[in-house]
């Protein structure tokens, strides 16, 4: 609401085009009333699913963020890999499993991770390694939203609260563009 900017994928770019095109011609007619949000998006920025595809809920190959680590690990493991043995060493730019750590590893692991490749991991115990890395940094959240989920008061409060201060907001930016156009206002 009223936003400077707005984080979007790059197949969302032209809904905030279509919010600064709205923004301008009503600025245009009735003074600098609203904001013109400027998109901030990550160019190419594709995160490869459990196939190799690019990451998607509908291709049913996301990790969800907040499965049970048992079900996050199950997922993981099944990645599809090729036969070649643990002591052979392995391409890691050719690697769907070293793609998806190194969207959450360190500079240092994903260092250390491709020279273990060089040397020849077992694809095992590639997966086990990013389970882990994995499972690490999303526990916490999974964590936080089973207690926020399992608290329903808590939760129907802070959409209260959340909904009357954007009511208000709203009303008061709503108020100074009916003036500015003329609505409602008695002559």
């Amino acid at each position: 609401f009223s936003a400077d900017e707005v984080p979007v994928g790059e197949d969302q770019i032209q809904h905030v085009e279509i919010a600064r095109d709205i923004a301008q011609k009503v600025n245009h007619s009735y003074g600098e009333l609203l904001k013109l949000p400027k998109f901030v998006a990550q160019k190419n920025k594709t995160i490869p699913g459990l196939d190799g595809r690019k990451m998607s809920k509908s291709y049913g190959n996301h990790i969800p963020l907040f499965v049970e680590a048992k079900q996050l690990r199950k997922l993981i493991m099944k990645i599809k890999t090729d036969s070649s043995p643990p002591e052979t060493p392995k391409d890691p730019n050719d690697s769907l499993i070293f793609d998806l750590y190194k969207e959450f590893a360190s500079p240092e692991q994903i260092v250390e991770l491709k020279q273990r490749y060089e040397k020849g991991i077992g694809w095992g115990e590639a997966k086990q390694i990013l389970f882990e890395l994995v499972d690490q940094q999303l526990s916490p959240m999974r964590d936080e939203f089973h207690r926020l989920m399992a608290d329903k008061p808590y939760l129907d409060k802070l959409l209260k609260e959340g909904s009357v201060k954007a009511r208000e907001q709203a009303q008061a930016l709503l108020s100074v563009l009916r003036k500015a156009m003329g609505i409602g206002v008695e002559l």
